[in-house]
């Protein structure tokens, strides 16, 4: 059997997954890291550039209210969503993401992803809420603002390749995670004072109140095979809402997280410098 070499990696802030919610949270980690003097990790199974449900890129992002052009208020988005999942829905969380999904839409854009625009410079919708993109490159758009937040400004490590098993536990808190690099032979503990888990959900272990191929209203791939409900339960984590899956949701920057699909769902909301999840 193979020697494996034991690493060892310490930082304030441990982010789990590469993906869009990954991706943004690293963003805003960087944001506040830089200002209080703190250490990002981030650590991917895979490569950042094409990881996650919006790997190959989408023709279209799903949730866009239009605010500024008094195109959709807030009350009509919650609304649909209310009707969309027959009345079970955290109202205030999907008021909280329709308030700020517009704006990253714009960073978006200022990255470089390309919106369709009409004669009049109007984005083009399919639909009340999505917008039409050249998204064969969505993922790396994002996934390069990530990687130039964390490591242009020397406040982050990216390990990419190295697939996380568990939670590294101080009795009752999460100090960390324990992983193995898919390519090397190497087996990493990483220890944090916060970790923030954003490794995909679990994939029709609920049926949906849609049926044949209505069941893509899932938005998942089927490789996401649990990896963030194991580590949480693992950790001890409470776990609710298991059941409802809220596609159509948000893209937002500053105090959230991206997943989902085309943007985003809000799984937590990090408080300055750092939060645990």
């Amino acid at each position: 059997m193979a020697e494996f070499e034991t690493v060892v990696v310490e930082t304030d802030l441990l982010i789990l997954g590469g993906g869009m919610a990954a991706c943004g949270a690293a963003v805003e980690a960087a944001h506040w890291a830089l200002q209080n003097g703190l250490k990002v990790a981030l650590v991917d199974k895979a490569a950042m550039d094409r990881s996650g449900a919006v790997a190959m890129g989408l023709s279209a992002i799903n949730q866009y209210v239009g605010l500024k052009d008094g195109a959709n208020t807030i009350q009509d988005y919650v609304d649909y969503v209310r009707n969309d999942l027959m009345g079970i829905t955290r109202e205030d969380l999907v008021a909280n993401i329709a308030r700020h999904v517009d704006s990253t839409v714009h960073l978006f854009e200022k990255w470089g992803l390309p919106i369709w625009k009409d004669e009049k410079g109007a984005y083009v919708h399919e639909g009340r809420w999505q917008l039409m993109i050249n998204g064969e490159s969505y993922k790396v758009v994002v996934a390069e603002a990530a990687k130039n937040a964390l490591l242009q400004t020397g406040v982050g490590q990216i390990f990419e390749r190295v697939f996380i098993v568990g939670p590294l536990m101080d009795g009752e808190r999460c100090a960390g995670a324990v992983g193995f690099s898919v390519r090397e032979n190497k087996f990493y503990v990483f220890k944090s004072k916060a970790t923030l888990v954003a490794m995909g959900g679990a994939v029709h272990v609920f049926k949906p109140r849609s049926s044949g191929e209505g069941m893509g209203r899932a938005w998942y791939p089927p490789w996401n095979s649990g990896s963030s409900a194991y580590f949480t339960l693992k950790a001890g984590a409470e776990m609710t809402c298991q059941e409802v899956r809220f596609i159509r949701c948000a893209s937002r920057m500053r105090t959230d997280l991206w997943a989902r699909g085309s943007c985003c769902s809000s799984r937590g909301r990090p408080t300055p410098p750092a939060a645990t999840t």
